[in-house]
């Protein structure tokens, strides 16, 4: 969103927070130029009927205060379609991140929803090829686009960097993970590697959301750092000797393509991960990634990757793939099909890739 933030106005809708007191409204915070977090306040008490009508309500005002009458809506979860049905854009773009109705505590008529978002959609964009699979017989215009990377800003992890006092005043030998720990989070292969290598100190880095914390793993080599801002990251991921994907094969993992992967790779940390199939197809198969299918493969698997630490031919082969693998390819591709699927007729305007998107 920041890229398309270049060429136009962009204004990031959140689910609302249930604590007005008074009149509903939407707070604003711009975060750059062009680029504002909008997140709603509605009254506590109020019905998800109610609070899909208030919504609505706040949208249509949101309009009439810009004269906005030239605009695209992106849309990343189908359950706001619940409420902004009935606007007209001159645009509309699905970009589905995941399947959503397998993730534990999913909203009921998600499905339903998605299909309505599906007829509507003028362009479909899927975070992965195997979500790509799963949903391009859904729509006429779909186009998987897998996670792609700030490089510059995670290259930095490449040189050694000061890492952070929580991370610094553990030594060993260091395998790391960041991102949230849910339902997705293999803590069963966490608690056995670190029971049969003591040696190792493992990293966790993110959120704890929607499981009991008091059921995670827990042992003297297994360190839970908490939520760290992106700007962050690098100073982590520098210390690591190797970077983990430790996640479940499960209906809520079975379309995803981690956004870590291409990251840890550009950081130049070797990756050792469970069989998800966006990264077996084409991180592993290409020889970047270790998988591990148990806790002995996955061992044997950091075993491998702690012995080819200084292979420069297998980071070279990371540079090479990674090569077109950035933030700005990805703007550019998507800003060109988004172009080509304006209707004519339609009063959009789009100059160079995309103009006055909203």
């Amino acid at each position: 969103m920041t890229r398309f933030a270049k060429n136009g106005n962009v204004f990031f809708l959140e689910e609302p927070f249930f604590d007005a007191t008074d009149r509903p409204y939407i707070q604003f915070e711009k975060k750059l130029p062009g680029l504002s977090v909008c997140v709603p306040h509605l009254p506590a008490d109020c019905t998800h009927q109610q609070s899909n009508e208030i919504m609505r309500e706040l949208l249509a005002s949101f309009f009439e205060d810009r004269g906005s009458t030239n605009f695209v809506f992106w849309y990343y979860t189908p359950m706001a379609f619940e409420f902004s049905k009935t606007f007209k854009p001159d645009l509309l773009v699905y970009d589905c991140m995941d399947e959503l109705s397998a993730f534990k505590f999913a909203p009921a008529g998600i499905r339903e929803l998605e299909q309505q978002l599906l007829a509507k959609a003028d362009i479909v964009f899927t975070g992965g090829v195997t979500l790509y699979e799963a949903k391009k017989n859904s729509h006429s215009n779909i186009h998987p686009f897998p996670s792609s990377i700030e490089k510059e800003h995670f290259q930095s992890a490449r040189v050694v960097l000061t890492e952070p006092a929580d991370q610094a005043k553990v030594a060993g030998i260091k395998l790391g993970f960041y991102g949230v720990i849910d339902e997705r989070f293999d803590q069963e292969l966490i608690r056995e590697i670190a029971a049969r290598r003591p040696d190792w100190q493992i990293m966790l880095i993110g959120p704890v959301v929607k499981i009991d914390p008091a059921l995670l793993p827990v042992a003297d080599n297994i360190h839970y750092l908490g939520s760290k801002k992106y700007q962050e990251l690098p100073s982590y991921l520098s210390g690591w000797n190797v970077a983990l994907i430790p996640f479940l094969l499960n209906e809520s993992t079975k379309f995803i393509s981690p956004t870590k992967t291409p990251e840890y790779l550009a950081a130049g940390r070797p990756v050792v991960s469970t069989p998800i199939r966006d990264v077996v197809l084409p991180y592993a198969k290409l020889g970047l990634v270790s998988i591990g299918d148990d806790a002995e493969t996955f061992i044997s698997a950091i075993e491998y990757e702690l012995g080819n630490l200084d292979n420069p031919d297998w980071l070279e082969s990371v540079d090479q793939y990674l090569a077109d693998k950035s933030w700005e390819d990805t703007y550019a591709s998507m800003a060109a099909l988004m172009l080509a699927a304006t209707r004519k007729d339609k009063a959009v305007v789009l100059t160079r890739e995309l103009k006055n998107a909203s």
